[in-house]
């Protein structure tokens, strides 16, 4: 396994939940890393939280990497293309691309039938899912492929296979988080030429901040929120999806995987990681065996 210094990493989607962790953990492996978003110190988005890209930045910095701040809208083409552009002359590189944007949190309606959800919440956030991922790709990929085994991780919801078995309590995101393995599948075809790779990463179960904001509990209490809903015992903080995706960014051999549906749980096994409290959860297989099943929940063997 090398080290990650040297590499330049783009977090689209860096402000706050997966891609925070992420950004931190390629940081922590040494990386450059750009971290984009809505949310500054002085500007808020449709959100309306507090989290910020200049503080996962100054996370990277902590940990020993190097964290640049960029606002950018990811529907707005020229902001993407001037994001590029910038990283271009500053490093002339691109190692890893991590298209984590999303934002489609308050927007969903659970279990309401297409017919009842909000048509324009469920359109919005398709775009936020998807539009947002391919103009990110179409402009990053061809500084990306100018280097052999540069890496693109599609960071979704559900593996490809779990997806395509269950339905996710919303016509629109089942499809929104499906179409996210999928692109992954596609990239991998159109990047295995310039000796690139694409996978696609789901977290399971993760502590987010709105995550824990929703139970009202906080990382150290977190368990309490158990009492709410015993499944949350399977739960993983956002840095275990990032130790995830620096542990494939620093495999020399990490093309074999080109194309697949990965979660956390299953990388932390193939290259031996833990989340920070050092044990490592097993969610997607939990969530079959367990919660599906109707057993009483516990998370013995699951983490």
């Amino acid at each position: 396994m090398r080290s990650l210094k040297g590499k330049v990493a783009l977090v689209a989607g860096g402000t706050r939940g997966a891609g925070r962790g992420i950004a931190m953990e390629l940081g922590t492996a040494g990386a450059t890393v750009y971290i984009t978003g809505r949310t500054t110190r002085t500007e808020v988005s449709e959100y309306g939280r507090s989290e910020t890209i200049e503080e996962t930045a100054e996370l990277v910095n902590n940990l020993g990497g190097v964290g640049i701040p960029v606002q950018v809208d990811h529907l707005v083409p020229e902001q993407v293309k001037s994001l590029l552009e910038r990283i271009e002359n500053e490093q002339g590189r691109l190692d890893i691309l991590v298209n984590d944007i999303w934002g489609g949190e308050y927007l969903i309606e659970w279990n309401t039938p297409v017919w009842k959800h909000s048509l324009e919440k469920g359109l919005r956030m398709l775009r936020l899912a998807i539009d947002t991922h391919l103009t990110t790709s179409h402009y990053a990929l061809p500084l990306l492929i100018k280097n052999e085994s540069g890496l693109v991780v599609e960071v979704t919801d559900g593996t490809e296979e779990y997806n395509n078995k269950n339905y996710r309590l919303s016509m629109f995101y089942d499809l929104a988080k499906s179409s996210v393995n999928r692109m992954a599948k596609a990239l991998a075809h159109e990047l295995s030429p310039y000796g690139c790779t694409a996978v696609s990463m789901t977290p399971g179960w993760m502590r987010s901040e709105i995550m824990l904001e929703t139970f009202g509990v906080t990382e150290e209490n977190w368990r309490e929120a158990t009492k709410k809903e015993p499944h949350f015992v399977i739960s993983e903080t956002p840095r275990y999806i990032g130790r995830a995706v620096a542990a494939l960014a620093k495999d020399p051999d990490h093309h074999r995987l080109n194309g697949q549906s990965l979660s956390s749980g299953e990388l932390a096994k193939m290259y031996d990681f833990y989340d920070i409290d050092g044990s490592q959860p097993d969610c997607w297989r939990y969530l079959v065996e367990v919660q599906e099943a109707g057993k009483p929940a516990s998370a013995e063997g699951y983490r």
